[in-house]
């Protein structure tokens, strides 16, 4: 899907204040939305754990809170730029303002774990539609030499939201209990749709191509039945009939999507687009971040509730190391990239989150105090915020540039889908690893008699509260020390996995972006 967009060329006059103070109120909505996605992304990780003392739920159910709101939004971002160039820019815009508003609200009122994550999925398609609309908006508002400045200050918007809203949210779960997050976010969904719905101005591409849907579905189940897979893995065992059975018919759904994309006319990806080998490298930028700092934004919140016991308010004081780099990193890796190359720096920000990475495993293995985890959650959220701030434009300018539209296409859908995957995969890990040492240590504990493999998950999805419930009260601290240490241990050989792979795609990065510059020029 290319968005191809009709953008006047026209600078406005010195003397037409009115028209360009009206372009920027048309930025205001979309900026309140560059911020509230983040916090409908992070914000249910930090509510996770009340919910689960509410609604229950097995460790897979809990995990769906997060999972089946990123499956859905990395399934529908490539039909959700073309519905919005087909259809109407601002109609998708409010569609999805409208479905964020609905969704919250019933989210709100759930009364189970098995309507909640069939709302977030639903939410998921709203993210969608609101992210690929505001883009191509502000591209419709804004000429040539404003158009930078706006897409900085939605750039900005994201970074408040995923700097901030952490924060924000844990206060608000503390004082007021999870069902206020989603209330907060419906609310401001209303007051966004209503500004929207007067102040921006419709368009489409009368040039827009059919709607792909073969490939939206094939490529909505290739991701989903991974995703089930890896997520059930760690309950039913990695050699069980029935996982085994979901790769394979994730890999079968990948193949016929593949040969349908190829063939078909109204491809929603162009796959010739694979043959750069920069392009390749840049599609590596997201899926590491979503290893070594957006699984963290999840793996975080759950521990230091479910373990460590903090309130949700303090969780966001204790990420903010993490996430506040976000808010400038970006905007200093786009200076540095005038006079060094963007594919070094993001190599060298891959590499200093890797060495974060390690840094954070050893002091968790040596005490876990939050004091010490200041320092390498800096180290990692400042190595992950230079590709960030970089990877957006990288994947337009290594591709010819009458394709980069569609190039910008891929990258979403492989940002949010890699983010999705990274998400399930560390929890995963996280359940099987601490699952195992329990196994294997319980014969030389006390508690030997009663420690269960399922125990490992429950602790992974921040339900250690309800383990502990089940043993005798002058057990419970003893209980929980250990399963606490072994939680701890586990994470920390999780995190040298990642810092590992963050490492290595570093390396990667290195050598397939060595060259993007000149052949970016040449192009």
């Amino acid at each position: 899907m290319e968005f191809k967009m009709n953008v006047s060329q026209q600078i406005p006059a010195p003397d037409n204040y009115s028209e360009e103070r009206n372009r920027y109120s048309v930025l205001l909505p979309l900026c309140a939305a560059g911020i509230i996605i983040p916090i409908v992304f992070t914000g249910p990780a930090i509510a996770t754990p009340m919910i689960a003392l509410e609604l229950g739920g097995s460790s897979i159910e809990l995990g769906g809170i997060v999972n089946a709101y990123n499956v859905a939004f990395g399934s529908c971002v490539m039909a959700g730029g073309t519905l919005a160039d087909r259809f109407g820019r601002k109609r998708c815009f409010l569609s999805g303002l409208i479905l964020f508003f609905i969704t919250s609200l019933l989210i709100g009122f759930a009364p189970d774990i098995t309507s909640l994550n069939i709302l977030r999925g639903i939410e998921g398609i709203a993210g969608a539609l609101t992210l690929t609309s505001s883009s191509a908006l502000i591209a419709q508002e804004f000429d040539e030499h404003l158009r930078l400045r706006a897409f900085s200050f939605l750039g900005t918007s994201f970074g408040i939201g995923l700097a901030f809203g952490p924060m924000l949210v844990g206060m608000m779960i503390a004082n007021f209990g999870w069902r206020s997050l989603f209330f907060f976010i419906a609310l401001v969904s209303l007051i966004v749709l209503l500004f929207s719905a007067k102040k921006v101005n419709e368009s489409k591409d009368p040039d827009a191509k059919n709607i792909d849907w073969p490939g939206i579905i094939l490529f909505t189940l290739a991701l989903s039945t991974l995703t089930l897979g890896i997520v059930f893995a760690p309950e039913r065992g990695w050699t069980d009939i029935y996982i085994i059975g979901l790769f394979l018919a994730s890999a079968l759904f990948l193949v016929i999507f593949v040969i349908a994309e190829v063939k078909s006319r109204y491809a929603m990806l162009d796959l010739s687009l694979f043959r750069y080998p920069r392009f390749i490298g840049v599609q590596l930028l997201p899926i590491s971040t979503g290893f070594c700092f957006v699984a963290l934004l999840v793996s975080l919140p759950i521990w230091f509730i479910g373990i460590q016991g903090f309130d949700e308010g303090r969780v966001g004081l204790a990420i903010l190391p993490l996430t506040a780099p976000m808010l400038v990193v970006p905007f200093i890796a786009g200076y540095l990239s005038k006079y060094v190359s963007p594919g070094l720096i993001c190599s060298v920000g891959l590499l200093v989150a890797a060495v974060g990475g390690c840094w954070l495993a050893f002091s968790l293995q040596v005490n876990g105090e939050i004091n010490s985890l200041v320092g390498p959650l800096l180290m990692i959220g400042i190595g992950s915020g230079l590709p960030w701030g970089l990877m957006d434009g990288l994947s337009m300018s290594v591709v010819p540039k009458e394709r980069a539209g569609m190039a910008a296409g891929i990258f979403t859908t492989m940002r949010v889908s890699g983010e999705a995957l990274a998400i399930a995969i560390i929890g995963a890990l996280l359940a099987a690893q601490t699952s195992a040492i329990l196994v294997s240590s319980k014969a030389d504990h006390a508690f030997s008699n009663i420690v269960s493999s399922e125990w490992g998950g429950k602790i992974a999805s921040g339900q250690m509260s309800s383990i502990l419930e089940s043993v005798a009260d002058a057990d419970r601290t003893s209980l929980g020390h250990w399963l606490a240490t072994i939680y701890q241990s586990s994470f920390g050989s999780i995190l040298l996995i990642i810092a590992a792979l963050t490492a290595l795609s570093a390396l990667a990065c290195a050598l397939l972006l060595r060259r993007e510059k000149q052949n970016a020029i040449r192009n």
